[in-house]
């Protein structure tokens, strides 16, 4: 899961940038690539493990990349529909602050990888594509990680990204399926929010080390 993880983290670095109006999904993808690496390989305090400063840069770079009520919906499943306005906004708050949390320890890990990209295949009409991408680790085995984007207002936003064929989406499913049916909509809330809560507390007490 550690594993998933990091390289999950490292998906999300990839796309760190806010888009340029009318880029091409795998321009964006592959221009921020560089960027985002370069901060992190400079940032000594990312380095040293302070998870904050991972969070810091995730909440500053990341975010605007992402749509994450569609990924809370997918996430969700069946389960969505039948919440309230005021839920949905309270449920993809929370998710995306525990993903934000948990990739930002796994952010600290990123060493010396490297990215390939993969030839996009895109129609002109396409609103959803998928840019699938290569990472490389000297010694290891390369991981897959491809980013399912859809296109919002002119520009580019991720919903989902898949890491060796795991959908950082439906990785969550079963878990939001067996909280919902314990305690509703409300207890899975609760139980993320109390997760975060709990995050926080113990990535607070490592920044104080």
């Amino acid at each position: 899961m550690f594993r998933f993880l990091r390289y999950a983290a490292l998906a999300l670095a990839v796309v760190a940038a806010p888009a340029f109006a009318q880029e091409a999904p795998d321009a964006l993808i592959k221009r921020v690539t560089g960027e985002v690496i370069d901060i992190i390989k400079n940032d000594k305090a990312i380095q040293s493990g302070d998870t904050r400063r991972a969070v810091e840069l995730i909440e500053q770079k990341v975010l605007p990349n992402f749509d994450f009520q569609r990924m809370t919906a997918l996430a969700a499943g069946r389960e969505w529909r039948n919440a309230t306005p005021d839920q949905k906004t309270q449920l993809a708050r929370e998710f995306q602050t525990l993903l934000v949390r948990s990739y930002s320890n796994a952010l600290t890990q990123y060493k010396n990888q490297t990215i390939d990209f993969k030839p996009l295949r895109m129609q002109a009409s396409d609103t959803e594509v998928t840019v699938r991408t290569e990472v490389r680790q000297p010694g290891a085995k390369p991981i897959g990680i491809d980013y399912d984007l859809e296109k919002i207002d002119g520009g580019w936003k991720v919903f989902d990204v898949i890491v060796a064929e795991v959908s950082l989406v439906t990785n969550y499913r079963d878990t939001f399926a067996q909280e919902i049916k314990a305690g509703g909509i409300d207890g899975l809330i609760k139980s993320l929010r109390t997760k975060n809560e709990q995050l926080a507390a113990k990535q607070g007490d490592a920044g104080k080390k």
